[in-house]
């Protein structure tokens, strides 16, 4: 039986998709899951990037600048000292206040990006700096 759901299985390159577009957060910057998923297109979700960045290689892609839609961490199960993340931003100038949030308004990555989609338009908000 054939699912209705519109979402598409990841394509092959999918995990080095999600790499090259991690590795050009500049340092002292950071981008949301869902944003990651949102320039990847439809049917990728916040929670499959999250799985990806699971695997990624700490000496070739910067795991750690990759955070919440909050703001947050997200890492404090998964990764051991359960404080590693944000201490490994902080050292880059990212400040948090009291429930572990950085100001997204300051520190999030829009980055440019040149596209004759039709929803280029739609997308300007979210890039564009």
């Amino acid at each position: 039986m054939k699912s209705s759901s519109t979402k598409r299985a990841p394509d092959e390159k999918y995990r080095e998709r999600v790499y090259k577009i991690v590795r050009r957060i500049p340092s002292g910057r950071v981008m949301t899951y869902g944003q990651i998923a949102y320039m990847l297109g439809e049917g990728y979700t916040p929670r499959t990037v999250g799985f990806v960045m699971h695997g990624a290689d700490e000496r070739n892609t910067p795991w750690h600048r990759v955070i919440n839609s909050q703001g947050k961490c997200s890492t404090g199960r998964i990764v051991l000292p359960a404080d590693k993340q944000q201490r490994m931003l902080e050292r880059e100038g990212i400040t948090f206040d009291d429930a572990g949030r950085c100001d997204l308004e300051t520190f999030l990555w829009k980055p440019k990006r040149s596209t004759s989609r039709k929803s280029a338009k739609a997308r300007t908000t979210l890039y564009a700096r």
